[in-house]
């Protein structure tokens, strides 16, 4: 059974493990991240560390639209439920953080939540699913007080978008008339304040535009001005495993997921990793990474986040162990 990017719309970690989520999704839908929380304890023998943020499973959905990230502080004051087991034999702890935002001061909230936990002292293994990638790196990157080992993500866009889900821009006048409007509204103060996807859209046509007006992306691919601790702690890494689903129509364009993208100026062209700038230039480490063979591409066949419980076994617990 494949599981599709509603189910799959989260962040676990493992050795411990962690987990966040993504928009359409929240902490505590059975059917999602209770799912991946029960094939994890069944498949490898983990227990779960959970933390719920919000008043309910509504306000966390809602959260993953609506709530800025430099809004989402304000959940602090809300309860927080915790349970802890430890894992038998090796001593080993799974964490699931219930979250639907990485970003800016949510990024603040979890690190200081994580590194007073003395059970991950050791470190731990994270998998970020869809938008949760590029928050669960934002994590890794800004945090220096946590020891990520390998950082997993699946269907992430490492270098934004520029495209509505299911509406190819390039094939359908209709699908690039909507996004030209959103591209319009983007980047204003209210968008985003307002809507997380805005954070990391990326107009390629206007570069400028985008570093100076995106609140989170811009920041931690280190597009504005260098801050050399985010490619340290990146660098700190054992490995950096990122998914690309081939057959996506959600996220666009599919280069994103391997951390490429279109190439400047136009919209139509991409580039691989390691024809960017971000890389030739190594802003925040990708290219000492490449070098140390710390970065790993995988494919997986299928839309946005639908793989097998077969393929997640042969191609990712082998980084989860």
């Amino acid at each position: 059974m494949a599981w599709n990017g509603y189910v799959m719309n989260c962040v676990p970690l493992f050795h411990p493990i962690y987990n966040g989520f993504s928009s359409g999704d929240t902490c505590c839908f059975p059917f999602s991240l209770g799912g991946v929380k029960k094939f994890l304890e069944t498949e490898i023998g983990v227990h779960v560390k959970s933390i719920e943020i919000g008043n309910s499973i509504t306000e966390d959905f809602k959260s993953g639209y609506l709530v800025h990230p430099n809004q989402q502080v304000l959940y602090s004051k809300y309860m927080i439920r915790i349970s802890i087991l430890s894992r038998a034999f090796i001593g080993c702890f799974f964490l699931v953080y219930m979250l639907m935002i990485f970003c800016n001061s949510q990024i603040e909230m979890v690190c200081a939540e994580l590194s007073k936990d003395d059970k991950l002292n050791n470190g731990f293994n994270a998998i970020g699913f869809s938008q949760g990638g590029q928050f669960l790196r934002g994590l890794v990157q800004r945090c220096s007080t946590i020891r990520i080992r390998n950082l997993i993500t699946l269907g992430g866009q490492h270098q934004g978008v520029f495209g509505l889900p299911n509406c190819p821009s390039l094939t359908s006048r209709t699908c690039e008339r909507f996004r030209q409007l959103l591209n319009n509204a983007a980047y204003t103060n209210m968008m985003q304040n307002f809507l997380v996807q805005a954070t990391y859209w990326h107009d390629p046509l206007n570069e400028t535009k985008y570093k100076n007006s995106s609140t989170f992306l811009a920041d931690i691919n280190n597009e504005r001005y260098i801050n050399e601790r985010y490619a340290e702690n990146l660098r700190k890494l054992n490995k950096f495993v990122m998914v690309k689903f081939n057959q996506d129509t959600i996220v666009q364009p599919l280069e994103t997921q391997w951390f490429g993208y279109y190439i400047p100026g136009q919209d139509k062209e991409t580039q691989q990793l390691n024809e960017t700038d971000l890389y030739i230039q190594d802003l925040i480490g990708l290219k000492e990474m490449d070098e140390d063979n710390k970065i790993v591409f995988l494919e997986c066949e299928g839309n946005h986040l639908q793989f097998t419980k077969e393929w997640f076994r042969e191609k990712l617990f082998v980084y989860l162990m």
